[in-house]
């Protein structure tokens, strides 16, 4: 399934279905991370449920800490 990530095309394996998994897939699960999917803030809570289909364009914001 191919979808658009932060503005670029990327290919997801077959077995990636939800926000959830996406975000694992990416080593992202434990960090503080804003999803938009299709232009909608998706709640943290519905990750697991949220489905990712194919071109689905998802906007994904975490926050680096320095200084």
């Amino acid at each position: 399934m191919t979808i658009q990530l932060n503005g670029r095309q990327q290919e997801l394996s077959a077995d990636i279905k939800t926000v959830a998994q996406l975000l694992a897939s990416l080593s992202l699960e434990k960090r503080v991370v804003i999803v938009e999917l299709n232009k909608e803030i998706i709640n943290k809570s519905a990750y697991t449920e949220q489905p990712i289909r194919s071109g689905d364009k998802v906007e994904l914001i975490h926050f680096v800490g320095g200084g």
